[in-house]
């Protein structure tokens, strides 16, 4: 009997477990659902309407109005494309700067090594929140600085798994055969490092991207993220928190959503990890 490709073992992996599954159609959904905006959201999430503030769920307004009278549905629903794309800015600076120096500090070992390693601990040492509220503070607030804060704040979550991964197979006999054999480091790293390192990377890209929207939402609500009159899900937290007493149905939605979204991104994250690590090595993890 033919050996099934490592690409459909894959798959049928990956569909066999329902919270893998349930979570990517959920973020899918919630990416369409903010590329889309301006045809799902039914009304102007800037426009304002004094009069009609802090109404409670209508038939009009499914989720309320907030405080200057802004539909809270089409704010939410605007607010995943902040959310989101910051999600992505941060995670994606992570991603570039810690793998590349996680690989070339697990490989090369020595005083290289042990200086990344110390630098890396280095910010790690600092509570995440405040180091992030201080480059913000330095930088200036706004969406983009604020994702480039936390970006380098989580730099350190790639660079050990990516160091540690590399450890584990730098001195396996096909990379020594490979050495000895004269192929270039950046075709060793290339061809048989960055495999063995992807499965542990793609959970933390995951984990990151759910705690990214957690940390764009946490800066946005203490004002030093998106700005108004941006719609952002940290934002319209700060805005019902404002308004607790008169309007407590503002807070439900955005604190769903971002608690949906971060869950969302690490079931799929681990869902992937393990249905990656079954499709090389032909059993169950």
């Amino acid at each position: 009997m033919p050996e099934t490709p490592r690409g459909g073992r894959f798959l049928r992996s990956l569909v066999r477990r329902p919270a893998t599954v349930l979570a990517g159609a959920f973020l899918l959904l919630l990416i369409l659902m903010a590329v889309f905006a301006p045809a799902v959201a039914p009304f102007d999430p800037y426009a304002q309407d004094l009069v009609g503030r802090l109404q409670p769920p209508s038939a009009e307004h499914w989720l309320g109005t907030d405080d200057y009278g802004r539909d809270a549905l089409s704010r939410l629903i605007y607010g995943a494309r902040i959310s989101l794309m910051a999600a992505a800015q941060a995670a994606g600076l992570a991603l570039v700067l810690g793998l590349p120096l996680g690989v070339l500090a697990g490989y090369s070992g020595g005083w290289i090594g042990a200086g990344l390693s110390r630098l890396m601990d280095t910010l790690m040492s600092a509570p995440s929140l405040v180091l992030a509220m201080t480059i913000v503070a330095v930088l200036g607030s706004g969406i983009r600085n604020a994702m480039l804060a936390v970006g380098l704040v989580m730099m350190p979550r790639f660079f050990r798994v990516a160091r540690a991964a590399t450890m584990d197979v730098r001195h396996e006999t096909y990379i020594e055969s490979a050495t000895a054999l004269g192929c270039h480091p950046v075709r060793i790293v290339g061809r048989h490092i960055l495999p063995n390192v992807m499965p542990p990377v793609i959970l933390v890209i995951s984990v990151s991207l759910g705690t990214a929207v957690a940390a764009e939402a946490s800066l946005s609500f203490l004002g030093l993220g998106a700005q108004a009159p941006a719609a952002s899900w940290g934002s319209m937290l700060s805005t019902a928190a404002s308004n607790i007493q008169l309007a407590p149905f503002l807070v439900w939605p955005p604190g769903i959503m971002i608690f949906l979204s971060v869950l969302a991104f690490t079931y799929l994250g681990d869902g992937l990890r393990r249905s990656m690590l079954r499709s090389r090595n032909g059993n169950d993890v």
